[in-house]
């Protein structure tokens, strides 16, 4: 297994792992996003460039609910 595809499992793990764990926490939604832009970087070295797009744009959905949610506590 390559370097880039332990990356690229890496990065959907924790996408995987700080989505189930959003309830409980708002830093779990910031991991959630940083998440997402490990999986944008992974899809862009690896060349599938829509799905780097993709995660990049749920990236700042993410982060845009990190911030909303962390400005009501």
């Amino acid at each position: 297994m390559s370097a880039l595809t332990l990356f690229g499992l890496f990065a959907v793990t924790a996408m995987l792992v700080f989505y189930s764990l959003e309830d409980r926490n708002p830093l779990c939604i910031l991991g959630f996003a940083a998440a997402c832009a490990l999986g944008s970087a992974y899809g862009f070295l690896q060349g599938a460039w829509p799905f780097g797009i993709v995660e990049a744009v749920w990236a700042i959905v993410a982060l845009r609910r990190w911030r909303l949610k962390s400005a009501r506590r």
